[in-house]
């Protein structure tokens, strides 16, 4: 009975911390972020978009005029900040992760999810964007390619990895996740009327 209120969405949930999803870019953790808290009734915070906020800049647009470096420090001080607040489902940018600071800050503050997918389903969703830096190379799936094997083990260090399911639906998807996070921390959440 508890399992099917969870993930039809009808409690309401209190968190005692926040649900940060974590993996590579096209993994699907904005759409499925979004979903997560919706139907946990808490607030849901793309880190990309408040640094894109903060700065009034693309992300691509901060890359080329300041450089990788500077937007790693700028997204720690977001993601430092956002985990200073209420708790929520949080979507973190691919690379940060990456960053030590960042693993620590979300871990003292948060469950990480690692949102782990293949490459084929990771080019699929992302060969069509211009908007991803990181892929603006002469062989972006080889790029793509080589941050998976370089960042898999890194993202291997979250407190729960959630494989993606080919054919999983958004809404199949988040109910199988809510029962995941339910099962790897049952006392993350309260449910009140």
């Amino acid at each position: 009975m508890q399992s099917a209120q969870r993930t039809g969405g009808d409690m309401r949930q209190r968190l005692r911390r926040h649900i940060v999803l974590v993996g590579m870019m096209g993994a699907g953790k904005t759409v499925l972020g979004s979903e997560l808290a919706r139907r946990l009734h808490v607030p849901f915070t793309d880190t990309d978009t408040e640094i894109e906020t903060a700065a009034a800049m693309t992300i691509a647009e901060i890359f080329a005029r300041d450089g990788e470096a500077f937007f790693r420090d700028r997204e720690a001080q977001v993601i430092a900040r956002i985990l200073r607040d209420t708790p929520r489902v949080i979507s973190t940018g691919g690379g940060a992760w990456m960053q030590d600071r960042n693993r620590a800050a979300i871990r003292a503050a948060g469950l990480s999810v690692w949102l782990a997918c293949d490459l084929e389903t990771l080019w699929h969703r992302v060969r069509q964007r211009s908007t991803r830096p990181l892929l603006k190379t002469a062989d972006p799936k080889g790029t793509l390619a080589r941050l998976l094997a370089e960042r898999d083990p890194t993202y291997a260090l979250a407190d729960l990895t959630f494989p993606a399911r080919p054919g999983d639906s958004v809404d199949a998807a988040a109910a199988r996740l809510l029962d995941a996070i339910h099962a790897a921390d049952p006392q993350l959440a309260n449910e009140t009327p």
